[in-house]
């Protein structure tokens, strides 16, 4: 990549954080301190709040998805075009997803009903997940790429009940049966 399209990462990453702390969301974590991650698999009030944490690797999915359909549809652009793409298109959804219309639908389900909404840190922290998910697809072989999608879905269902698929399922059309199985019932 070249240093232009760095400076436009920086760019977006900033702008991102702009937007979010706009928006109300807190720069860190209440109890004033950041970790690099937070791996607790209950919902207490740092879920979301530190660097990396469970989630993370539904980002590095996001990545290695938004590679891949970049590809696809724009293959005559550069890596680095298509990186910035992918940005704006996770940054996108990192500002939905922090909306009170999605943080409310998030609220409804058994796992994230204390959620509040991610800091700017955890957000930055979920784009930089999703650009390392984009950087592994551009240097991995298919099958590589599509195992780490599997792998890390099957650790989270494992660890904490709930993958980048079942986050999804949930805030489309919750299942009251996953909803269940989530809340360990």
């Amino acid at each position: 990549m070249s240093f232009r399209e760095w400076f436009f990462v920086g760019v977006l990453l900033a702008l991102h954080a702009i937007l979010l702390f706009s928006m109300g969301q807190p720069l860190i974590y209440e109890g004033g301190y950041v970790k690099m991650w937070y791996g607790a698999a209950a919902l207490t009030a740092e879920n979301s709040q530190h660097l990396f944490d469970w989630y993370s690797p539904s980002h590095v999915i996001h990545g290695l998805l938004f590679y891949a359909l970049l590809t696809v549809l724009f293959p005559r652009l550069s890596v680095g075009t298509r990186l910035l793409m992918a940005l704006v298109i996770e940054s996108g959804w990192e500002l939905f997803e922090n909306t009170d219309m999605v943080i409310n639908r998030y609220r409804e389900q058994a796992l994230a009903q204390g959620y509040f909404g991610d800091s700017i840190v955890n957000s930055l922290g979920d784009m930089i997940a999703a650009l390392a998910g984009f950087f592994m697809a551009s240097r991995f072989p298919l099958w590589l790429s599509i195992g780490a999608i599997v792998g890390f879905e099957c650790i989270a269902l494992y660890v904490i009940r709930d993958s980048l698929a079942l986050n999804i399922i949930q805030l489309i059309h919750p299942v009251d049966a996953i909803g269940a199985w989530q809340a360990g019932s």
